[in-house]
């Protein structure tokens, strides 16, 4: 049984590669794809397959995924271009005759409406259906990692900004992820399934901002806006309008709900709790920052 991972030299792809490992899979029985081998250097050294694939190069996914049995695809970070460049990457699959195509989509992209990046995963989960192929739908919630930026930056200013009012967010480490992602990929009974995966327990702005002031030893006063006037406030600061919108559409979802907890799926393949928000961004703050998105 050989199993490919998409984005492997991405923020969550390395994260899967050694979740497999870990559950013993043998490093010749995992194919990492990378656009860059060279960024891969020590997962080769370890053993592990590494295939060139690109996301815009239907013949190099297809060479990519040769006589591989089960493949990951990690959603990418190019938004606007993202259902084609995964439509490129499912077809590749289907077409080496993959027994399973796991995907890793947004939660509640079944039934929410006001998350920004939800379109482009409800397409691609329509090119899973036509595709053919028997598939598997993670359903990731936010990476606790994604909030690391916004952390340092309150805790620089003694200050953080919303407009998501008392929503809650269940989020949850990328290596929580990549522990679901491994059991999805090394156990049976998996396909026709759609995840929703979460933390175990959500939380507030308000929490959010505690949080960064213990983290960063001082107070952090929490501000909550308006759309309007957040909008306002982060364009003032500086920020791309682009980013300014997606920051508040992002905050209106998690306003509404569509970003806390459902159930226990990611526990449950993750076979542990989920890691606490503190101890998630104790980690991340210890490391570089990871770049913002989908993965």
């Amino acid at each position: 049984m050989s199993i490919a991972v998409t984005a492997a030299s991405g923020n969550l792809g390395p994260l899967v590669v050694d979740a497999l490992l870990e559950r013993g899979v043998r490093p010749g029985q995992i194919v990492a794809v990378v656009r860059d081998p060279a960024k891969v250097d020590h997962m080769a050294a370890q053993g592990v397959s590494i295939r060139q694939g690109n996301y815009d190069n239907p013949p190099s996914l297809a060479a990519a995924f040769e006589g591989v049995q089960k493949v990951l695809v990690i959603s990418g970070s190019e938004i606007g271009r993202r259902v084609q460049q995964h439509a490129n990457a499912i077809h590749a699959a289907a077409a080496a005759g993959a027994e399973l195509i796991a995907y890793t989509s947004v939660l509640r992209a079944g039934d929410a409406t006001e998350n920004p990046v939800l379109p482009e995963h409800v397409g691609t989960e329509r090119v899973l259906e036509e595709s053919g192929a028997p598939f598997v739908v993670l359903r990731n919630g936010f990476y606790t990692e994604n909030y690391v930026d916004q952390v340092r930056q309150a805790m620089r200013s003694g200050e953080l900004l919303t407009s998501a009012g008392e929503g809650r967010t269940a989020s949850a480490t990328r290596a929580d992820f990549a522990a679901a992602a491994a059991t999805v990929l090394t156990t049976p009974g998996h396909a026709g399934q759609r995840y929703e995966l979460a933390g175990d327990a959500g939380w507030t702005m308000r929490e959010l901002a505690e949080t960064a002031g213990r983290l960063g030893g001082r107070q952090v006063v929490l501000r909550q806006l308006d759309e309007s006037a957040h909008l306002e406030a982060l364009l003032g600061a500086g920020t791309p309008e682009p980013i300014a919108e997606f920051a508040v559409a992002l905050d209106r979802a998690v306003r509404d709900g569509e970003l806390d907890v459902l159930g226990a799926d990611l526990a449950e393949l993750a076979g542990r709790p989920t890691t606490a928000l503190e101890d998630g961004l104790r980690a991340a703050l210890a490391r570089p920052s990871p770049s913002r998105g989908p993965d």
